[in-house]
């Protein structure tokens, strides 16, 4: 049976859903200084008895769920694990995959950790990939590494809102749910404001340089058919720029709904399948792929929020990677509104600081939320004990994360930096 395409709210010029959202923002900010403002004795939770449970009532629309793909290879077990612990909350799904330069004892590691995690265990929503992906730097098998991940997210975990593709080298600057942090407003609560098929992605078709040295040129990709990794290789020919769809390039991070993913893996309509097959011989594909499928689409062009939700740092000129980050350049991390940035060295003392500051997250354990209703006296763990996953206590002191989103979304600005 023809699967019909999925509805999308639509994108007016005038875009009058900015108007409730802005709305709702505000009610949010006072209703939440009320309740800052007014004391009631702590409640006494028992993680068996349920009706004596006193959630705060989630301000804003319903909270979304987020679908987690966290990568890495060979040595980056410890990494994955510690950034899986930085962004995990019960409401989300998260998928961790090693390539295969990798052994198979650091996926059996993080499989152990995620059935040794008490809570893990019991909401069951952390998975590791067995059988990993041979993943090429630069080359087409990272769209199929994150497609493959799509497909599993979508056969077993399917009630998720957005896809965000994480890598060891990133973290987060914002926990998800932001009970006691006092400079965050997390990251659900925001996103729960927002309607449900925004896809965040940083886009443009004026490629400049790009098209001289990535959509002319022809590579071939032998992860796509050798068990070993290796480099990509060109072809002496070069083609010219396509003619039927219009070519756009931009960063490989991403935040998508599964709306859209749902189209790329099944494709109703043939664009996705014939653009993959583009992109397979173009050099940085996953900084491509996506962003020309979403924008020669007419159900999507109009969803795009052009960001990739990540502070990155460049050299200028730009060289091929982006500069590590450090303590140095924290202020502007936190000033950025970003909710997660790269890169980062392994251990960098950095990681520590955004831990203490911005997380109040403990070595070796989950960012703490309102799910957390553990007794933390002398040093116990409060996410121990898992609450309701619907606790979500959001914050007043920053709005940082709520300033970027209203910036991308200003209503000068919004429609002309979409799919242009």
């Amino acid at each position: 049976m023809k699967r019909p395409p999925p509805s999308h709210i639509s994108y007016s010029p005038d875009r009058t859903w900015l108007l409730p959202l802005l709305t709702l923002a505000f009610v949010s900010l006072l209703l939440l200084l009320t309740l800052g403002h007014t004391k009631s004795p702590s409640p006494a939770y028992d993680t068996s008895s349920p009706q004596h449970r006193q959630d705060l009532p989630v301000l804003g629309g319903a909270l979304p769920r987020f679908a987690y793909l966290i990568s890495g290879t060979k040595g980056d077990a410890p990494r994955v694990k510690r950034l899986l612990q930085a962004v995990y909350h019960p409401r989300n799904y998260y998928l961790l995959h090693l390539d295969p330069e990798a052994p198979d004892s650091e996926r059996l590691e993080l499989a152990r950790y995620a059935r040794s995690e008490r809570v893990a265990r019991e909401v069951g929503n952390v998975m590791v990939i067995g059988n990993p992906d041979l993943v090429t730097y630069r080359g087409p098998t990272e769209i199929a590494s994150i497609l493959h991940a799509v497909a599993i997210l979508l056969k077993k975990a399917g009630d998720w809102d957005w896809f965000v593709n994480l890598s060891a080298s990133d973290y987060p600057l914002m926990p998800q749910d932001g009970a006691v942090v006092l400079e965050n407003r997390d990251i659900l609560h925001i996103f729960s404001y927002l309607p449900r098929d925004l896809n965040f992605l940083e886009h443009t078709s004026n490629i400049g340089w790009k098209e001289q040295q990535r959509a002319r040129p022809i590579i071939v990709d032998p992860g796509l058919y050798h068990s070993k990794k290796s480099g990509v290789f060109f072809a002496k020919e070069r083609r010219s720029l396509p003619a039927s769809f219009k070519l756009f390039m931009g960063s490989e991070w991403i935040a998508l709904t599964k709306s859209f993913l749902e189209f790329c893996v099944w494709g109703w309509d043939n664009l996705p399948r014939t653009l993959l097959m583009y992109y397979t011989n173009i050099l940085s594909s996953s900084e491509g792929y996506f962003h020309t499928v979403i924008c020669n689409h007419k159900d999507y062009q109009n969803t795009t929020v052009n960001h990739d939700l990540h502070y990155v740092k460049w050299d200028n000129p730009p060289k091929q990677h982006p500069i590590s980050l450090t303590v140095e350049h924290f202020e502007d991390m936190v000033n950025s509104g970003a909710p997660f940035a790269r890169e980062f060295a392994k251990d960098d003392p950095v990681l520590n600081k955004i831990d203490k500051e911005l997380l109040r997250r403990s070595a070796g354990r989950f960012t703490p939320g309102g799910w957390c209703i553990g007794n933390a006296v002398l040093g116990n763990d409060p996410c121990a004990v898992l609450g309701s996953p619907n606790a979500v206590r959001p914050t007043v002191s920053s709005k940082r994360l709520e300033k970027l989103i209203l910036k991308l979304l200003d209503y000068e600005t919004f429609r002309t930096k979409q799919c242009k």
